[in-house]
């Protein structure tokens, strides 16, 4: 089990950018992938973007290309979502999420087991 902190959410204007940051507890955090999920007030918890442990293996959701972007840096057991053009539809809380297994990092809920708090995002005008 993996211990997973958030951070880096707030409010914004539209076409703003913001950065979220994940930090693990494991310093071996390298034999995970990890993967973005964001839940709008009333709605269920969706994908936005996954990696694998070694960075390889990168997937977005269909409204996150050309916009947000996933890494991550092992040494700082980091991972890390860039989103850029953002708009009113992007307001939720971003929840961070991991597994401990190689391979091409899960689109689905069921595929983590560890989970961060959230941070809220939040673009309005």
């Amino acid at each position: 089990q993996v211990h997973l902190v958030e951070s880096g959410g707030g409010v914004v204007q539209p076409g703003d950018s913001l950065r979220l940051s994940c930090t693990a507890s494991r310093r071996v955090f390298g034999n995970y992938y990890a993967g973005w999920f964001r839940q709008a007030a009333g709605k269920g918890r969706d994908f936005v973007a996954g990696i694998s442990g070694s960075s390889g293996g990168i997937r977005h959701s269909d409204f996150a290309k050309g916009r947000f972007t996933i890494s991550r840096d092992n040494a700082k057991n980091t991972v890390y979502l860039q989103m850029n053009s953002l708009n009113d539809e992007d307001t939720a809380v971003y929840y961070c999420a991991a597994r401990a297994r190689t391979g091409r990092a899960g689109s689905d809920v069921s595929d983590y087991d560890d989970w961060g708090q959230g941070t809220q995002v939040t673009v309005s005008s």
